[in-house]
């Protein structure tokens, strides 16, 4: 599918408000509850880019930096860093904001790996990107850093 599109063309924002059914005894949004939020915006990012379905192939990293409690805002950020013949990678970042303080941290980092599927559920090809931005630039050339890794971690598992 030779034709690259730019980066930003399926960057996707989300924001939640974190309430008390998403949070555990201290008040703190449950892990899982992040990772369903990563999963689901990592989809949304991918199925833009591809055009049509998606299957989740892999959550790579999640490095969980600080909580998000009841009342805050989280707002996740999602795109796609790079390509292989019918995969993407995405990386999602999700920040919470304090609503009264104004106060922003960084919650959660993650990358996920999205495979293009057709109606019979095959793989089939997207389109590569191409980085605009500085911040774009930095994920798409250590991109390929990343796919030797989950490469040398899939080889360990078989």
């Amino acid at each position: 599918m030779g034709n690259a599109i730019p980066m930003s063309y399926s960057r996707t924002i989300q924001t939640r408000l974190v309430l008390p059914p998403d949070t555990n005894h201290h008040g703190s949004i449950f892990g899982g509850r992040v990772l369903a939020y990563i999963d689901e915006i990592a989809a949304i990012v991918a199925m833009t880019h591809a055009k049509g379905d998606v299957v989740t192939a892999s959550i790579d990293s999640v490095d969980f930096v600080s909580p998000a409690y009841v009342g805050d805002v989280l707002e996740l950020e999602g795109i796609v860093t790079s390509t292989g013949r019918t995969s993407m990678e995405i990386y999602v970042r999700v920040v919470t904001r304090n609503i009264k303080t104004r106060e922003e941290r960084l919650t959660t980092e993650s990358f996920v790996t999205m495979v293009a599927i057709d109606a019979e559920g095959k793989p089939r090809e997207v389109p590569t990107v191409y980085p605009e931005t500085e911040t774009e630039k930095r994920l798409f050339e250590t991109a390929p850093k990343r796919r030797e890794y989950r490469k040398a971690k899939r080889a360990l598992q078989h």
